[in-house]
């Protein structure tokens, strides 16, 4: 994470919050304390929701995850 003191963030806020609309995370500090994190905003709860509703049934669940999903001699791979 990245740490920057007050005086600098005053002079070159555009800059780091293209950083934080990026995704990085931004430590501000005051006389060798941090005071502040600028971090990207939390997904909304609708937008979890879509995500999960748009991964549903996606991951495939097996009944034995350690066995092979099939017979290893039909594997292309071991001819």
């Amino acid at each position: 994470m990245e740490e920057v003191k007050v005086t600098e963030l005053r002079q070159n806020l555009p800059e780091y919050l293209a950083k934080v609309k990026r995704g990085q995370r931004v430590r501000v500090t005051s006389r060798g304390k941090v005071v502040a994190e600028l971090t990207p905003p939390s997904a909304s709860k609708e937008e979890v929701e879509a995500a999960r509703t748009r991964l549903r049934g996606s991951v495939l669940k097996y009944d034995k995850p350690t066995e092979p999903v099939i017979d290893p001699g039909e594997w292309d791979v071991n001819k």
